[in-house]
């Protein structure tokens, strides 16, 4: 890989840009002035001893709106300025999921702390060089899933596992069921808004013909630039998952099979807009099911909480979503609600105190925890690109109970979703993809092959391939 632009690196001595004092003024950099990055101006803004000090976007129109509500921001068109400037000590990166790692790498370069919005890496590869860039240049990075500071997940936490309450996990399925639109599919490539550096925008991304509508927002349901819902959506139930259910103990599941795709719509977008997965999470099966197609008119759907979990244990279940969660036994009766406030705010000020205190032990979700999380919606995307192979056997993959249902039931339930909204025989694309096995470093794979963070057996050449991508120089990810 070749090296990142030269930045005026500064490999700092032990210790804080900042004097470990709660009074000391935290001057924040927000780099993305979308909606995100907006809420989180606003959030940030809030807390005492926080001062927005600069604002930065590849579209100078998203700039110089969003200065209209900060306007003591020093305003930006290149982040690389931003991080350069000695009145930033911090950085809110709220861009593309493409710009991510790179920008919180070249951010920790240059001396500053990082918030980093979810999902941590675009790609596995770079995911674990923001941990190594966190740890050799000694900043606080911490990444944006908010949920995880909601005090009542620690209430869950407590029930789950101090109390047993509804006794020992047996299985988990994980839900996110939300309408979206065609994102269309133009006759000619999208011209970018005269507004945008556009060669910025592109950053580490390839070149490629647009054929969307829209340039921003739209870029999360194009594996160029984006994620999909898996990597928008599905990362905040999964690290709700992770942190309540299995108290973060398994960093990746040890095999995945995943079935995807994008129906009904015909539009300019390659991510799934239905998708499903089987997980073996050290021994507990999740079933991970995912629709952006109509399910209301469907009553054998059971999707509750459309976008949550439920964690069935010996005696009862428990449903969290964002902001709330309810316990029941086995007979369906409420044994205990927990009401929560999602977050945001909190997890900001975490992030603050870390900071001023020079403490990444503080940290709710530092680098490697967002990492993890962001491993499972990976994982799951790879599986579902990774192409079909004869002799795998559905029936065994599918056999696993998930509450009262299998999930072979499940499945046919998102392929319900898809006949009701696509043509009849569409569902015939929704294929299971070959049995995934990942070493997770935390046991025998029984594959003979022991590399720590790589796919091994059957198809794992192809999905390796998928573990790190082809940067465009001169933005490449630099091996730290």
């Amino acid at each position: 890989m070749g090296a990142a632009v030269a930045l005026p690196t500064r490999l700092l001595p032990t210790g804080s840009l900042l004097a470990a004092s709660a009074a000391e003024q935290v001057n924040l950099g927000i780099v993305g002035c979308g909606w995100r990055g907006g809420d989180l101006r606003k959030i940030f803004e809030k807390l005492p001893g926080v001062k927005i000090a600069g604002l930065c976007d590849v579209d100078r129109e998203l700039v110089d709106k969003l200065g209209q509500e900060s306007p003591q921001a020093k305003r930006w068109t290149d982040l690389r300025q931003m991080f350069d400037s000695p009145d930033i000590d911090a950085v809110a990166i709220a861009t593309c999921n493409h710009w991510h790692c790179l920008a919180a790498i070249w951010a920790m370069q240059a001396g500053k702390h990082v918030y980093v919005e979810k999902p941590l890496g675009h790609t596995q590869w770079e995911g674990e060089q923001v941990i190594n860039a966190s740890a050799n240049y000694q900043r606080i990075c911490q990444v944006g899933t908010q949920q995880r500071s909601d005090p009542m997940q620690a209430e869950i936490k407590h029930f789950l596992h101090e109390d047993k309450a509804i006794g020992d996990l047996e299985s988990v399925r994980v839900n996110r069921f939300g309408v979206r639109e065609s994102i269309g599919r133009r006759a000619q490539p999208l011209v970018p808004p005269s507004s945008v550096d556009y060669n910025l925008w592109l950053g580490p991304a390839q070149e490629m013909p647009i054929f969307r509508d829209k340039l921003h927002y739209d870029w999360h349901w194009d594996w160029n630039t984006g994620s999909g819902e898996m990597g928008n959506w599905g990362v905040h139930v999964l690290d709700d998952v992770r942190n309540n259910v299995f108290l973060d103990s398994i960093a990746a599941p040890n095999s995945i099979t995943a079935a995807g795709g994008r129906f009904a719509w015909n539009d300019a977008g390659n991510t799934p807009n239905v998708h499903f997965a089987v997980l073996d999470a050290g021994g507990i099966p999740v079933v991970v099911t995912l629709s952006n197609l109509p399910i209301d008119q469907l009553p054998s759907i059971t999707a509750r909480p459309k976008s949550g979990y439920i964690a069935y244990c010996s005696e009862g279940r428990l449903e969290g979503q964002r902001g709330k969660a309810a316990a029941f036994d086995v007979d369906g009766k409420l044994i205990k609600k927990f009401k929560g406030d999602g977050g945001n705010g909190h997890h900001q000020q975490n992030f603050i105190d870390a900071v001023r205190d020079n403490k990444p032990e503080l940290l709710v979700a530092p680098a490697q925890v967002g990492h993890d999380t962001t491993t499972w919606c990976n994982l799951i995307n790879i599986a579902s690109r990774v192409p079909h192979s004869s002799g795998e056997a559905a029936d065994s993959i599918l056999a696993p109970a998930i509450g009262t249902e299998s999930a072979a039931t499940i499945f046919e339930q998102i392929g319900t979703i898809v006949t009701a909204n696509a043509a009849a025989n569409a569902v015939e694309q929704l294929q299971l993809g070959p049995t995934l096995h990942y070493d997770t470093g935390h046991g025998d794979t029984g594959h003979g092959d022991t590399a720590h963070g790589r796919f091994v057996g059957r198809q794992s050449d192809y999905a390796n391939r998928l573990l790190r991508r082809n940067y465009r120089t001169p933005f490449d990810v630099p091996e730290v």
